[in-house]
């Protein structure tokens, strides 16, 4: 089973990011890690914007979702099961958002690795015979900035893209609407915020603790995350409410 994962997500990373060591000029790996990330930003973009159209999706549905929740609050198995048939007739998926991130984990843990382990010039026998072995690299990027140590800056420009990645999803996705449930509601709006701070915390206290390579993959695709959030809402202008199918 590592074996498979080796040979199908590891190895070809690894083997995208020598490549792009050798090839760009001074072969600096900063750059490489940059552009690697957003090659596969690129390939996981599908990914990415089905995710988001589930989640404005299911943002759309929320009235309803409430209104079943409220007409059912006494009776557990009814209210299941028409939130069920909810789901079924807006042909709209729980999981529907999640499922694109699983997808997209194995590419991640690969990248993580090979981030982990490649400016250690310690898997050089995992490249393909078209790929130069560089022998040893160099892991200074843009002439200053050692990448395979720790790197505080990096760790907290990351926290900071990161909320800035939130806020911006909270600012662009409508609020639910009051009334029936609004306690509930409440309380998901305050572990919302609550996520929009703790996230980045966690961000910036893994960073400080892993390879300035790593810190750096994670701000970028950071940052083309946000890119990417800003250009799906602003294209597509129809308010979550307006997804929702007439009955």
């Amino acid at each position: 089973m590592i074996q498979l994962f080796n040979t199908i997500f590891y190895q070809p990373i690894f083997n995208l990011l020598i490549w792009l060591y050798n090839v760009i000029p001074g072969s600096d790996i900063g750059v490489a890690i940059i552009i690697l990330t957003i090659i596969l930003k690129i390939l996981l973009y599908p990914l990415s914007k089905k995710s988001l159209e589930s989640q404005k999706a299911m943002q759309g549905i929320q009235p309803k979702l409430k209104e079943v929740q409220e007409k059912y609050k006494d009776n557990k198995q009814a209210q299941t099961k028409a939130v069920m048939e909810l789901y079924s007739r807006e042909k709209v998926s729980p999981f529907s958002s999640c499922l694109p991130l699983l997808i997209q984990l194995p590419f991640l843990i690969a990248l993580y690795q090979v981030l982990m382990d490649g400016l250690k010039s310690q898997k050089m026998e995992l490249l393909y015979p078209f790929v130069k072995n560089p022998g040893t690299i160099n892991a200074i990027s843009f002439g200053f900035l050692d990448l395979s140590k720790p790197n505080i800056a990096l760790a907290v420009l990351s926290g900071l893209a990161q909320f800035w990645q939130a806020k911006m999803f909270s600012t662009m996705t409508p609020p639910k609407s009051a009334g029936a449930g609004g306690k509930d509601e409440s309380m998901m709006a305050t572990m919302n915020k609550q996520m929009v701070y703790f996230m980045p915390a966690m961000t910036v206290v893994i960073g400080v603790s892993l390879p300035g390579g790593l810190t750096l993959y994670w701000l970028v695709m950071t940052l083309l995350t946000v890119l990417q959030q800003w250009w799906f809402f602003k294209n597509d202008k129809r308010p979550a409410v307006e997804i929702i199918k007439p009955r």
